[in-house]
């Protein structure tokens, strides 16, 4: 079941990444595009093959997942400015990009290396689900990167909760409430991240069902405002002629 999980969400952020490689090259919505290719890498990077891969030309130390946990803030980063931006949301985009939002991601990428620095990381593994096996302390200090690392994207996500909810209770358009609802959606399930270390182990799968949902949502959330953005304002290539501007005087 994690496969699949795993590699439905790759493909359907890989295909909408591809979908928006002509338009980010017309220089259109570049932000979703980014967001859409660092999800992808990041989905790519949590797959064992990949990550072992990758990792081992890295130097087998487990670096790859130290990277990983930055691709991921660099894309919650980029989905909360699109979200704030996109519903109006101009107190989510300031605790986003202002001081606040700085500050929360510089205390959790400091928490994320000086966690990944005192950890014995030799030997690559995908969830550093060996390292944690190797006694008492590293499987404690595993816990307590993991926890670092959800820092930054719960707050971003209950930073957008009220402004997706408010989208939500309005008389916007369908496809507008729909992509507010999945961007909810996203956002509690980022934010039940945080509950993770009372998960017992015998359900671990919980915690890929609660990520992978969290991805989706956001993924065919944003894709929905994109789609809603060109019903309102269709480019000029897709744009119908208007008869009576090609008409014979």
């Amino acid at each position: 079941m994690i496969e699949i999980l795993q590699w439905s969400t790759l493909a359907v952020c890989g295909a909408l990444a591809a979908a928006r490689i002509p338009s980010a090259r017309r220089g259109e919505n570049r932000l979703l595009f980014g967001i859409l290719l660092l999800m992808t890498v990041a989905i790519l990077l949590s797959m064992r093959a990949p990550y072992v891969a990758i990792d081992q030309v890295l130097g087998g130390r487990n670096l790859a997942n130290l990277i990983l946990r930055f691709i991921i803030f660099g894309a919650i980063l980029l989905v909360g400015i699109r979200v704030a931006r996109a519903f109006g949301g101009r107190r989510a985009l300031t605790l986003i990009t202002g001081r606040a939002g700085a500050v929360a991601l510089a205390i959790a990428g400091v928490a994320v290396i000086v966690t990944f620095l005192f950890m014995d990381t030799a030997g690559s593994s995908a969830g550093l689900e060996a390292i944690a096996a190797k006694d008492a302390r590293n499987a404690m200090l595993v816990e307590y990167y993991g926890a670092a690392g959800r820092l930054y994207p719960s707050y971003v996500a209950l930073v957008l909760l009220p402004a997706t909810i408010g989208v939500l209770r309005s008389r916007l358009p369908a496809l507008i409430r729909t992509a507010a609802l999945l961007l909810s959606v996203g956002a509690v399930a980022i934010a039940l991240s945080l509950l993770f270390p009372m998960i017992p182990p015998g359900l671990g799968i919980l915690r890929f069902i609660v990520n992978y949902t969290a991805i989706l949502c956001y993924v065919l959330g944003l894709a929905l405002i994109w789609m809603a953005k060109l019903r309102a304002h269709p480019s000029p290539r897709n744009r119908r002629p208007d008869p009576a501007a090609t008409a014979p005087d």
